[in-house]
């Protein structure tokens, strides 16, 4: 228990005042004017104000409260690294032991991992949530075992009461780091784009040479290696080989000694895409469709379109003096031999033979598919005659034979089965609400995929692959009534769009693809096939182990699972003859950027408090008492700050100047005064 003095005025305080300024102006007129009794009159008014105070004898029933040791763990990745598991382990359970050895004294164990994400260790988030449980009045100290990587110490609170730092990890720790400093997410194709990589080392480094090995390996690829210096941000060029995701995984091995090879490499996923897709179209006789090709192709800013239309064959003779033609002459050298290796696309739009072209251009062109080049026949009633382009060298590689005969008959194009499950015409929507075409020229497929079907399931669209090129032959020039809307129309814009886009080996667009879309550590794994059952997709993890992932069918000839990466790094799929690779997890995680242990980041927020840092590998510090304010460690030891918190269990309060005492006293005061007075 334990009393004190208290007052509970009568009267507000400013009032009381004013009444003790006036009775001690009295007192002192008196004592001016010579009478005997001023003291005693005085001594009355002291008793009147004293009583007016309230003064109360508060008596209370206090219980001590024990006071509060925060201990904070990582448990971070950075602290799987070389013995910081076992230096963190036992140094928490010898503190733990000593602190529930003291008197008056509780532990809080509070344990950190990694954040969400990449966030890094969040001490400071651990350590607000555990202020906001417990009473700051009673927080005797805060300990936290940690290599002192922490990545929110913009978070710090103000701390009641001193912060100390138990450092793991060995003064002769040292690390090299491999660092991309640039990484742009889009490139073009075959053109150099230059990273900026540095190889750092940092902590305790052992003389050695000034160089280290790079190994670039793309897509998961044979690496190739080369030697860089360290400590130096070198220009590295990188060429994308194609469109769509490319994986590039720079590697340093290894060193001696080395704290962890986890930042040993980086992953850089960038996209490639085309600067400029070129595109050569051939017209014959004008027609609506020409119109529909050439809007389709114009309206894409990346696609520079050379097309000519032969409106003057060689043949015609009306007696026009040359020097009076508009028209120009058609390049076909420059363009059939010299240029034809620049175009990544030809279209024969209702082309027949004029003798514009002689054979040996057109060989040039099959020798361009064959190579790798991409062309398009969209026919007309000329593919059917004797001057059709079909009775040239081209026949060798057209993936269907026209029997001579044009059929003049509405129909409604059809997609297959096959085309069901072909990115280039599946999802188009419903066949039943397009509008129909009204010429078809008849064909047999010789070769090739068939897709679309008109007048009597007879081949309407079909799709070949050539050596290392693609053709397709699209037996009608009526896809233009779709974009005008004819009966409804038709999705003719994206299935033009598609047809060149699969011409031009786009990766979402080929038939047979095998690839991932990462989501953190996550990843949606995606098989195209036009098959109707595939096998399970094999996962290679970065550690070497591999697990066999069954796939779920979603649409005609699409496949999918969710497959949850357990470590960051390298992913390799495989399944049949196709492969890819993905990379989970960032490219430098965050909890490696830095390995070293240091104090440097937690110091200012020690510093307020005037907490240490002691190193674990030291020995474990004594523990000490010490006042609010004072230093709070030094060599060997931590201080703690007793907080003496109790809680109130009774109060209770009597009255110091009862009534009757009070009239007793001022009267008598007053009586003595009054007498002494007279008696003079």
């Amino acid at each position: 228990m334990t009393g004190s003095v208290i007052f509970d005025p009568l009267i507000p305080w400013p009032v009381l005042v004013v009444i003790g300024a006036i009775a001690l102006a009295a007192t002192v007129l008196a004592l001016w004017r010579g009478l005997s009794g001023w003291a005693l009159r005085g001594l009355a008014a002291l008793v009147l104000l004293a009583a007016l105070s309230g003064p109360v004898y508060q008596i209370e029933d206090r219980a001590a409260l024990t006071d509060i040791v925060l201990m904070i763990e990582d448990e971070s990745a950075s602290q799987t690294l070389s013995d910081r598991a076992e230096q963190t382990g036992q140094t928490a359970e010898a503190l733990a032991a000593e602190i529930e050895a003291r008197d008056n004294t509780e532990l809080r164990r509070i344990t950190v991992g990694d954040g969400d994400g990449d966030e890094g260790t969040q001490v400071m988030a651990a350590l607000n949530a555990a202020l906001a449980e417990e009473p700051r009045a009673r927080i005797a100290g805060i300990l936290v075992l940690s290599d002192g990587i922490v990545h929110d110490v913009d978070q710090a609170p103000d701390l009641p009461a001193p912060m100390h730092l138990l450092q793991t990890g060995r003064a002769q720790d040292w690390d090299r780091r491999l660092i991309v400093r640039n990484a742009p997410a889009f490139a073009i194709i075959d053109e150099p784009v230059t990273l900026t990589l540095r190889v750092e080392d940092s902590g305790a480094v052992p003389a050695g040479p000034a160089s280290a090995p790079l190994e670039i390996a793309v897509d998961g690829g044979e690496p190739q290696q080369f030697s860089i210096p360290i400590g130096v941000d070198v220009e590295l060029p990188v060429t994308l080989p194609h469109g769509g995701r490319n994986v590039i995984q720079f590697t340093v091995p290894q060193a001696d000694g080395e704290l962890t090879d986890r930042n040993n490499t980086a992953l850089i996923q960038m996209n490639g895409v085309r600067d400029r897709l070129r595109v050569l179209l051939v017209s014959g006789e004008p027609h609506p469709g020409g119109r529909t090709w050439r809007n389709l192709l114009k309206s894409d800013s990346s696609v520079d379109l050379v097309h000519f239309t032969i409106l003057r064959p060689p043949e015609k003779q009306d007696g026009v003096p040359v020097d009076e033609l508009s028209l120009i002459a058609f390049p076909t050298r420059e363009l059939f031999l010299e240029k034809i290796n620049d175009f990544d696309l030809i279209i024969f739009d209702r082309y027949k033979r004029r003798g514009i072209l002689p054979a040996i251009y057109l060989d040039n062109v099959t020798n361009y598919i064959n190579d790798g080049g991409a062309v398009l026949i969209a026919a007309g009633p000329d593919f059917a005659t004797a001057d059709s382009i079909f009775r040239s060298p081209l026949s060798a590689i057209l993936p269907a034979q026209p029997s001579a005969r044009v059929i003049e008959e509405r129909y409604v194009p059809t997609v297959t089965d096959l085309g069901q499950r072909h990115p280039v015409t599946a999802d188009l929507g419903e066949a039943g609400d397009w509008g129909a075409w009204l010429r078809q020229i008849d064909v047999k497929q010789r070769s090739g995929e068939l897709l679309m079907t008109g007048v009597d399931d007879r081949p309407l669209l079909v799709l070949d692959r050539v050596g290392e090129g693609r053709v397709a032959l699209l037996a009608s020039d009526h896809a233009w009534l779709w974009s005008r809307g004819y009966e409804g129309g038709g999705p003719q814009l994206e299935l033009l769009r598609r047809l060149a886009h699969w011409m031009m080996k786009e990766p979402e667009l080929e038939e047979e693809a095998l690839w991932a879309e990462a989501n953190g550590q996550s990843m949606r794994i995606i098989r195209q096939t036009l098959n109707e059952e595939v096998g399970p997709v094999t996962v290679t993890r970065p550690n070497g182990d591999t697990l066999e992932v069954p796939l779920r069918e979603l649409s005609p000839g699409r496949f999918e699972a969710q497959y949850y990466g357990p470590e960051i790094g390298l992913y390799r799929l495989q399944e049949g003859e196709l492969s890819s690779v993905i990379g989970l997890g960032p490219a430098a995680p965050r909890e490696f950027e830095r390995t070293i242990a240091t104090a440097e980041i937690l110091e200012p927020v020690m510093a307020g408090m005037r907490g240490g840092v002691i190193r674990v590998e030291d020995g474990l510090p004594a523990i000490r008492n010490v006042r609010a304010g004072r230093p709070a460690a030094g060599r060997g030891w931590i201080g703690l700050t007793p907080r003496e918190a109790y809680e109130t269990r009774d109060v209770t309060q009597a009255g110091l100047l009862p009534p009757w005492l009070v009239l007793l006293l001022a009267g008598g005061f007053l009586l003595a005064g009054w007498l002494r007075e007279g008696r003079r």
